[in-house]
């Protein structure tokens, strides 16, 4: 059964810090493509950062380049996403997305649960 278990949201002031986590089982997790996503009520869910494997390569919003650092560990099927100088727009559920991409077939995707992170004062 494949799972993806989002973790570390929270409150937090604004130019403070959060490391969100996400343990996932039920597939193999070195082979699959890990995102962020986060979305706000009334709107789409936007793409945050990326990883790849087994590269590393990452790729991130305008919006979040230079604060978030996104990260995984394949020995403990997770990923991380490093939120820093975090902004009152930085509000959002966060999600957690598994992708892998095969040639002529329709692509496995998983998604997390999410987790909800509040930039206030």
């Amino acid at each position: 059964q494949v799972q993806l278990v989002e973790s570390g949201g929270g409150l937090v002031q604004p130019g403070g810090s959060l490391r969100l986590s996400c343990a996932a089982s039920g597939f193999t997790f070195s082979t699959y493509v890990m995102s962020w996503y986060r979305q706000v009520p009334g709107k789409e869910r936007e793409l945050v950062a990326t990883i790849s494997s087994p590269s590393g390569s990452t790729n991130y919003a305008d919006s979040v380049k230079g604060r978030f650092t996104i990260s995984r560990d394949n020995g403990k099927n997770t990923v991380y996403l490093q939120m820093n100088s975090l902004k009152p727009e930085d509000t959002a559920v966060y999600y957690c997305k598994a992708a892998q991409v095969r040639v002529g077939l329709t692509p496995y995707v998983y998604w997390g649960q999410g987790t909800q992170v509040t930039v206030s004062s």
